[in-house]
């Protein structure tokens, strides 16, 4: 019997092609579910095995056009690992570093600037409880100061600040930033965030009394989303079967 490819690498090279496929998957659902903006934000995923590698996407691809063989390596300083045609753009190093050196129960990072996040960002009150999409982030949302385009490496220290031990973070002015210990977990995520702003955006819009849930009532759901262990693979699980039905390249 022939042995596949993928059983014949060490553990820690099988993860990493694994790793690679999911984030691939992930840019690829990004640019399906309209979460991004054109080339300029960016999902990170650690590398195991490495002294602060991670990987981003190539610098001047669109999301639909990335594949797990063309995402970029870099180490912890910013250098691109390899002789591939592509680089990153320097502002996600900046951003996903100090995230990822800050939390190494972190190994995914995922940014964006979508049109409801970039509203919600600059609402005074930032994200309200006020949707079952919002409960998750109930509490437990971080916020960080407009500084400019994310190109000053001072900045890292502030982000991993202000970020602290939360997964979820609104920058003022700028976008949104979720972070999990999966690719998976960070996608749906900041799908449930983006869900979130949309509705409150709708809601507000409509110029009509908004209901407010009690903060026990708020609190109440945000556990019930930290303690839901079942649902999200299975999410997770459903995304990959309609892109693998739609395009697999991006596993190329």
């Amino acid at each position: 019997m022939t042995v596949p490819a993928t059983a014949r690498l060490a553990p820690e090279e099988s993860e990493a092609r694994r790793i690679r496929t999911d984030l691939a998957a992930c840019y690829r659902l990004m640019h399906k579910y309209a979460m991004t903006d054109l080339i300029y934000t960016h999902v990170s995923a650690r590398l195991p095995g490495t002294d602060g590698h991670f990987l981003l996407n190539p610098y001047g691809l669109m999301f639909n056009e990335i594949t797990a063989s063309s995402l970029v390596e870099v180490d912890a300083e910013g250098a691109v690992v390899g002789d591939g045609p592509w680089g990153v753009n320097w502002a996600g190093y900046i951003i996903h570093s100090a995230v990822l050196a800050g939390r190494p129960d972190v190994n995914c990072v995922l940014h964006t600037h979508t049109r409801a996040g970039v509203a919600i960002s600059i609402l005074d009150g930032g994200l309200l409880s006020i949707s079952q999409h919002a409960m998750e982030f109930h509490n437990r949302m971080a916020y960080h100061g407009y500084e400019g385009i994310a190109d000053d490496h001072d900045e890292c220290a502030r982000l991993s600040s202000d970020l602290a031990g939360h997964n979820a973070m609104i920058l003022r002015n700028h976008g949104l930033l979720v972070a999990a210990d999966s690719i998976s977990k960070a996608f749906l995520r900041m799908f449930n965030l983006e869900q979130a702003c949309k509705i409150q955006l709708d809601a507000q819009a409509s110029g009509a009394a908004l209901t407010q849930p009690s903060e026990e009532v708020c609190e109440h759901a945000a556990r019930q989303f930290e303690n839901s262990t079942e649902n999200r693979p299975k999410g997770w699980q459903a995304l990959i079967r309609a892109l693998d039905n739609e395009d697999p390249s991006y596993r190329d």
